[in-house]
Order: C-alpha cells, then sequence, then structure tokens
C-alpha cells in the first residue's frame, strides 16, 4: 500500500477553458415506464429558478432536446485543492396533462459532459396536485460528508445459515435505506441495480476524469455494493433493506438525482463485474475514500484520477490500491432478465431463437416507444432490425450501431421487464 494515497500531479497542459455543458431530459411514469409525451420541461440556475434559461417540450419516447448550458471550467473538476464548485446546478420545473407536477432542484451539468436527468411523475389522484419535489445535495467531493466507517474487507463466512447465496448474483433490485441504518424515518427505495451504481457513481466521483479512472471506480462501487448483497449485511443485523445512502456506513446514493452519459455507458457494459483475491468466494468489501480530506486503506478517488492521467489501465489502478492479487470478476447469473446474451453480438445476418427474443422484446417496448419501428419476430437479423435496434440504442444513450452487443442486449432487457410491468416495486 502506497503511503500517500494521491500520486504527484503531473504538469497541467494548456488548453482552452469550456465553460458549456449539455443536459437531456427524460419523464416517465412511475406506473409501466410509460414514457410523458408533450411534457413541459422548465430549466433555470438553482439560484434564480425564476428567470427559465430554456422552456422544452419532450417527444413521443419522453424526452427533451439536448440543450447546452453554461457550467464553470473543465479544469474545476481536475485539482483537488480547487474551493470553486466545479458544475453548475439548476432547477428543472416539470408539468404534463394528468400528472403531479415535479421540481428537480440541484441538477448538475460540468463543462464538456452530457447530464442525463430522469424524471418520475406520478398520475394525477382524483383529489391531489401536489408538486413531487427532488432536491440533490452537493457531490461528495465537493460538499462535506462523513468520512467510511472502516470495515474488513472479507465479511465472515461461518456456515450457519446466515449466507444464502452460493455464488455472485447480480440482483435485479436493491434496496437503499435513505438514511443511517438505524433511522427508522428513513425512506426504503427499491433501485434497479444497473441505476444504483450509476447513481453512486455520479455522487462519487466526476465524469470528467479519464476513462480509466472511471472504470476503476465503478468496479470498486460494484464490488462494494455486491459484497453487501452476497453476505445480506444488514438483513443479517435485522434491518429489511440492502444499503444505505450515508456515507458514514456505505456509498452516496440520492434519489432521483441526474447521471452522466460517459458513467451511464460504462456501468452498462461493466456491470455484472466485481473485484474478488483467490481463494475468496465473496465479492471484496472495497474501502475508498476522496484522498484529500480523509485518508484510508483502500482506493484514494483523487488518487486513481491521476493514475488515469499517467496512462495506468484500470487493473493497474485497482492493484495500486488493493495489491497484485485482486482481480476482476464476472458474475454468472443476472437476476430479472428473460434471457442471457448469447455470448457475441448479434448483427445483420444472426438468426435463431436469441434474435426472435430480440425482435419479441423490442416489439412489445415499441408500444410505449412508439419511435421504435415494429418488426417481424421471424429470427432473422436483417436490416429492419437493425434499424430497430438503432432507434433504441439512440433513445436510451446507446452507441447507435445497430449491433445488439453485451450493453445493448441487457439494456433491451432491462426496458423489457420495465414496461411488461404494472408498476416498480416499492
Amino acid at each position: 500500500m502506497p503511503e500517500n494515497n494521491i500520486p504527484a500531479p503531473q504538469e497541467a497542459e494548456t488548453a482552452e477553458a469550456s465553460y458549456t455543458g449539455t443536459m437531456k431530459i427524460s419523464v416517465v411514469s412511475s406506473i409501466g415506464l410509460v414514457p410523458v409525451e408533450d411534457a413541459t420541461v422548465t430549466i433555470s440556475y438553482t439560484g434564480d429558478p425564476q428567470a427559465p434559461l430554456n422552456v422544452l417540450t419532450t417527444d413521443s419516447s419522453g424526452q427533451t432536446p439536448v440543450v447546452s448550458l453554461p457550467a464553470p471550467p473543465l479544469e474545476l473538476s481536475l485539482q483537488p485543492e480547487n474551493e470553486i464548485m466545479p458544475y453548475s446546478e439548476y432547477n428543472i420545473t416539470v408539468t404534463a396533462e394528468g400528472y403531479e407536477p415535479v421540481l428537480v432542484s440541484g441538477s448538475e451539468v460540468f463543462a464538456d459532459q452530457l447530464a442525463l436527468q430522469p424524471i418520475r411523475m406520478n398520475p394525477l389522484a382524483a383529489t391531489e396536485d401536489e408538486e413531487k419535489v427532488v432536491i440533490i445535495p452537493a457531490h461528495t467531493l465537493f460538499g462535506e460528508y462523513p468520512p467510511k466507517i472502516p470495515e474488513d474487507e472479507i465479511k465472515p463466512m461461518a456456515e450457519t445459515g446466515e449466507i444464502v447465496l452460493s455464488r455472485v448474483v447480480i440482483p435485479e433490485y436493491i434496496i437503499v435505506h435513505d438514511g443511517v441504518p438505524n433511522d427508522p424515518t428513513a425512506a426504503n427505495y427499491w433501485v434497479r441495480y444497473k441505476d444504483y451504481i450509476k447513481n453512486v457513481a455520479s455522487c462519487e466521483i466526476y465524469s470528467t476524469w479519464p476513462e480509466s479512472t472511471l472504470y476503476a471506480n465503478i468496479l470498486v462501487i460494484m464490488s462494494f455494493t455486491l459484497n453487501r448483497v452476497y453476505t445480506e449485511w444488514y438483513r443479517n443485523q435485522g434491518y429489511d433493506f440492502t444499503i444505505t445512502s450515508s456515507t458514514a456506513y456505505d456509498q452516496k446514493w440520492v434519489y432521483g438525482r441526474n447521471i452522466f452519459e460517459n458513467i451511464d455507458y460504462l456501468v452498462d457494459t461493466i456491470f455484472a463485474n466485481y473485484l474478488s483475491r483467490p481463494g475468496v468466494r465473496q465479492p471484496i468489501f472495497t474501502s475508498y475514500c476522496d484522498g484529500r480530506r480523509v485518508t484510508c486503506a483502500g482506493l484514494s478517488q483523487w488518487g486513481s484520477k491521476y493514475l488515469g492521467e499517467q496512462g495506468y489501465s484500470p487493473i493497474e489502478i485497482i492493484r495500486y490500491y488493493y495489491g497484485n492479487d485482486m482481480y476482476i470478476n464476472t458474475a454468472e447469473i443476472i437476476s430479472g432478465v428473460p434471457s442471457s446474451y448469447p455470448g457475441y453480438a448479434l448483427g445483420i445476418g444472426a438468426s435463431g431463437d436469441k434474435v426472435r427474443q430480440l425482435q419479441t422484446q423490442l416489439n412489445r417496448i415499441a408500444r410505449n416507444y412508439p419511435a421504435i419501428p415494429t418488426i417481424t419476430a421471424d429470427g432473422i437479423y436483417g436490416p429492419l432490425t437493425a434499424n430497430a435496434v438503432s432507434t433504441f440504442q439512440g433513445i436510451f444513450g446507446l452507441p447507435k450501431t445497430g449491433v445488439t452487443d453485451y450493453a445493448t442486449w441487457y439494456e433491451i432487457s432491462d426496458i423489457y421487464v420495465g414496461v411488461t410491468r404494472i408498476a416498480e416495486p416499492g
């Protein structure tokens, strides 16, 4: 373990500062994952909510156009000693016929980054017309949060029936307790696993950092989470949730916050991975800290940023902090998906049952998202199927290749499950 968690920064390259970022808002009903078309979306500075900067309207997929917004210079998010907030904060107000209005306060925009703001609207009850308010607090690298209470990276595994999982499983949902463990007033939220990881990563690290740094930090966040799942850490203490949103005990998670396009895509491509050591069955409980205000025996977030800038790969960053016997593993079971990935990308010329399953799922999704063209479920991956896949990819933030790769397969599976449920759990 290095004595200094933050390697010496390299000389910054001279570059012209960027002062704009972008944002896209997606609006869906809280019941049945139905896009809300023709919703009015108003964006304003958090400090000046009465002066709208943009007024947008959602399309048939419940999405706004990408809009440019002022942001502080990019380099502010690359300097740990910086005391200036490196992102802009915006209020987003959404209204739509038949739904309760929603206000999101504090949505973050970084220079040169695409922010993705999800909005869930509750259908109006007969006598209700109450605004739903979501408040996004300061980013963990900028605000003041309690440091993590140290824990052993490998939990006791007495064969007493307390540990019910025989192998690592990627859960469909985890239950997040929005407070410290013993706070009975804190709400519990059912959150899709990938959505939870994307949310935490957007809270804990800056999306402006090198891709290898983001990759390494996301691996650490996922391994931390899966250790809680695998060991049933809180359930074995008598609680009815998987993990908390307290930084003193777990990782920061914020209900309704925005995420970032590059983090979104990275999680989609590696979500089944976790960190392990030889001879240890459970995912490793990977402690981490910012490395500036708080140091720890695990990964330094700011230190990993400098390592990424120096060309370190994700596994090299991981081993710099956790030792050379740490490995990237992949879970064999992914819960909640109708059918597992075939093991290779599907493109024009492919055929068989996996293609037919894909076509059937896309056709069901198209009932909620009519921009996706309906296709014949004939098991043949032709140009029409490729076009439907490409349209799906464009709606859900994936590269528009028309090829069903790992990330696309599981995103289609996730959305298919979402649209076929009447309502989300919890």
